[in-house]
């Protein structure tokens, strides 16, 4: 979540209802668990499918020794240390109450418009933390600040705000919000209290958060309640949280339709109608203003509502995971969906924002519930887990400090935005950030526990291998898992106490082929396939043990965009080359046959990519250095010629411009871009809304000099980051010329690391309205700048080259940028590309031509 702006294939699955593959062992085969060495009864006869299993609360599962364990016990101190008068401050002081604390900082300062969400985060993380642990100091904290709230709320009258109010801001920032004059989110902010207090409610038997989150309910009704359709509409067209989601929760603790009826009013049409028809329109939506909208579209389901809102939740989730998500489970560059299977294209420091994972497993959790069959939706779970959310925190920290963004550009490092005003290369700190992913951290590292089980009737369902220890009270009996996954390929199931007749079921991910099991030390004949279940169906004992294995094998995942940038897994487990503090990397050529495993546990592997030889380590494991996680696979292209392409644009009907050098590298006229004069003979004129010029594929692939040269005229000022040309991949790798950067000046770029790694030269703002020479030449390092055939800049020190961008280019154009950039309004003459470095004198004889 970003300040305000509108703001993969990765897994593949045996199939979304996998087949549930049963090894069942009789009830009652009582000989099995006395005799270990006797052959286990099994009946291959079809258990029954489930059609729905509920969570265990969280007071019945307990994290044992290992990692989640450790980030639970980080963010707890951190809970347990965080002082509520610091966040209650701006609370008290917006209805006049005295307040002596210190403020915070960040995004909870006196004067950030989003001030308030962190102490709903910080009710939700306090109470699943005492749900979790039986720790009653976050309990007792918790109900200290609710009370401190509730006092907060009864004030709100007398500040001049409506009944039931209670925010951090004044009321009158829903006025902007109504008036469509510009608020950063206000919803979104009411929403994170709601929550929290629920959370209170449910998890910490908290009565008086309950009557204050029904009384900040009935305030949203009043406010949102006075409002037509369509202006509602436009409220919604500002990120609202999960405010459908929380209102759903509010029907299900009281079963007053009312609060159904208030959710409905956050339904937004634009987005959800594309849904329904299971339409892809995400991209240039910010991410995560839509992932709540989802989860409570399911709880609208759930409770009741046409199942329209199912559809929708469940066509999003597949649209996004088969279409939007990066090998680590995460989505989104630089908080946006951007265009299907845009993935190699869409790499940098900025993507993966933390929160859009914490709100996708929120919605895969709750699909989960009604379609148990699937071990997609598991599998889903499990590479998100391990490989972004288990990594977000900081394990240097002794209160566990959070990234915002997983970066997945060359030589990425964890860390928070620059937006943030801090050193970017830190994780969040006690008082000074409280971004939106300090916030859902909290609530992350404290409720790892919640999906490893699931029941239906008599059914367990092991869904995740962490170590942890469950209570099944209703049943009497307790189970302990124990495992060293994913550094061992083994996990051990035991009935702790008690017994019952039950049917455990196991996940066998789609990553495990060969996966065998024990019971009480005797192997099971029959090998359940990768995205089944294990089913084992008998009455347990104490002391009954199951081992699975779970066989990993090192592969190689392609991005959809370019099947020759891959990433590497074992198992579920994304593997990250360790880079230490080298900075300005391009994208190592991976050696794919040299990738060996060097330790077991901790796991590690080695490998050779481009010469040289690199640790890679699982990525969650990696901080505090650079990493890399997508990879050049391949042989690298043969670079162009001397001569690679010459548009006359001389043509003067039709979409296509010849390239006179014969060598078939056609270009097209695209949208608004249309025939014209030119300086001499033809030109092309695009329009400024939506014309440009497609240029042929591979133009540079492989180029270790280049030079690009053409006549442009700029019809009127030109929008700041529009473009002369933009050839590359997608943002990750490009070079570009914009005629207004933000500096304000004309700009050529060259970046293989994302906009971040930038390498530039800048000079004076091209005239507007007359035809002017402009090329860019390089060679051996340097980069040099004309303009009217005369040197304007240079660089002497740029180290990136098309040879770096991959084995193909195939995003290439003449006034569009390969962001979300305007269009260029200008007429093109005489377009250039050479495969060598021009001489100044070579550029100033084409300006005089």
């Amino acid at each position: 979540m970003s300040e305000p702006v509108d703001r993969r294939h990765f897994i593949t699955t045996t199939a979304t209802g996998a087949a549930t593959v049963a090894l069942t062992v009789a009830a009652g085969a009582t000989a099995v668990a006395a005799s270990p060495s006797a052959t286990p009864a099994a009946t291959h006869g079809k258990p029954k499918a489930l059609t729905g299993v509920q969570p265990f609360p969280l007071t019945a599962v307990t994290l044992l020794p290992g990692a989640f364990k450790d980030n639970q016990s980080r963010n707890t101190a951190y809970l347990r240390f965080v002082d509520i008068d610091r966040l209650l401050h701006t609370f008290r002081l917006n209805v006049g109450l005295s307040s002596a604390a210190q403020p915070c900082g960040g995004w909870e300062s006196p004067t950030t418009e989003l001030r308030g969400h962190s102490t709903g985060h910080l009710l939700s993380g306090l109470a699943l933390t005492y749900a979790a642990t039986g720790d009653t100091a976050p309990r007792d904290k918790g109900r200290a600040l609710v009370s401190a709230l509730a006092a907060c709320q009864a004030r709100s009258p007398a500040a001049g705000y409506g009944q039931g109010y209670l925010s951090a801001f004044p009321e009158s920032f829903f006025d902007r919000l109504e008036a469509g004059t510009g608020v950063w989110a206000p919803y979104y902010t009411i929403h994170k209290i709601m929550a929290g207090l629920v959370d209170q409610y449910r998890l910490a038997g908290n009565a008086e958060a309950l009557q204050t989150v029904l009384r900040q309910a009935a305030w949203v009704d009043t406010r949102t309640g006075k409002l037509s359709y369509d202006q509602m509409q436009r409220v919604l067209q500002t990120e609202f949280g999960g405010m459908n989601d929380v209102l759903a929760d509010l029907h299900e603790i009281t079963g007053d339709s009312r609060w159904l009826k208030v959710a409905e009013r956050f339904t937004h049409a634009r987005v959800f109608d594309p849904l329904a028809r299971n339409e892809d329109r995400l991209a240039g939506l910010h991410a995560n203003t839509q992932i709540p909208k989802m989860v409570g579209a399911m709880r609208l389901w759930e409770e009741g509502l046409d199942s329209r809102y199912r559809t929708i939740g469940e066509n999003f989730w597949k649209i996004v995971t088969d279409h939007h998500t990066y090998v680590i489970g995460g989505n989104s560059n630089g908080e946006a969906f951007h265009e299907p299977d845009a993935i190699a294209a869409q790499l940098s420091d900025n993507a993966c924002e933390n929160c859009n994972s914490y709100n996708m497993l929120k919605l895969t959790r709750l699909i989960h519930f009604h379609a148990p069959e699937r071990t997609d939706l598991l599998d889903y779970y499990e590479r998100t887990l391990l490989n972004q959310m288990l990594g977000e925190q900081d394990p240097d920290s002794a209160h566990g400090f959070n990234i915002y963004y997983t970066g997945l550009a060359p030589g990425s490092f964890k860390q928070q935005p620059s937006f943030m005003g801090t050193d970017p290369n830190q994780y969040s700190t006690d008082y000074d950030n409280f971004s939106c992913d300090h916030g859902s951290g909290m609530e992350t590292q404290a409720k790892f526990a919640d999906t490893i089980y699931t029941y239906a009737d008599r059914s367990l369902l092991v869904n995740l291998f962490i170590p942890s220890e469950l209570r099944w009270q209703d049943k009497g009996i307790t189970w302990r898992q124990t495992t060293g996954f994913p550094d061992q390929q083994t996990t051990t199931l035991t009935v702790a106490s008690g017994g019952a007749s039950l049917e455990l079921r196991v996940r066998i991910p789609s990553w495990a082929a060969g996966a065998r099991a024990t019971l009480n030390g005797t192997t099971l004949a029959d090998r359940p396939e990768p995205g089944s279940w294990l089913i084992i169906d008998r009455q347990w004992r104490t002391g009954d043990r199951v081992e699975v294995t779970l066989p990993m094998k090192l592969t190689f995942d392609p991005t959809p965009d370019d099947p020759d940038v891959q990433a590497v897994l074992y198992g579920p487990v994304v593997l990250a080359g360790a880079y230490g503090g080298r900075t300005g990397m391009t994208m190592p050529r991976l050696d794919k046959g040299s990738v060996a495993r060097s330790a077991t546990s901790p796991m590690r592997f080695s490998a050779t990519a481009s010469g040289e030889s690199v640790p890679l380590l699982p990525v969650a494991r990696v901080h505090h250095q650079h990493y890399n996680v997508y990879w050049l696979t391949g042989q690298p292209p043969t670079p162009p010629p001397a001569f690679a392409a010459w548009h006359r644009f001389d043509e003067t009907s039709g979409t296509t411009a010849a390239d006179a050098t014969g060598r078939g590298k056609t270009a097209r006229l695209t949208g608004g871009a249309s025939w014209t004069a030119g300086r001499t003979g033809g030109a092309v004129a695009l329009n400024g809304t939506d014309g440009h010029v497609v240029l042929a594929d591979d133009l540079l692939a492989g180029a270790r000099a280049y030079t690009l040269a053409t006549w442009v005229r700029l019809d009127g000022t030109p929008a700041a980051w529009t473009r002369i040309f933009d050839i590359g991949t997608g943002v990750t790798a490009n070079m570009f010329l914009t005629p207004v950067a933000d500096s304000g000046k004309l700009r050529f770029a060259i970046t293989a690391g994302g906009g971040g790694a930038e390498q530039r030269i800048e000079a004076a703002p091209l005239p507007t309205g007359q035809w002017v020479h402009v090329a860019v030449a390089y060679g051996t390092g340097t980069a040099v700048l004309y303009v009217g055939g005369g040197e304007v800049g240079r660089n002497t020190a740029i180290t990136v080259e098309p040879v770096h961008f991959g084995n193909h280019l195939r995003a290439g154009y003449l006034g569009k940028s390969q962001y979300p950039d305007p269009y260029l309004k200008a007429a093109f003459d005489d377009f250039r590309v050479y495969g060598r470095t021009l001489s100044g004198n070579e550029v100033a004889t084409l300006a005089r031509s």
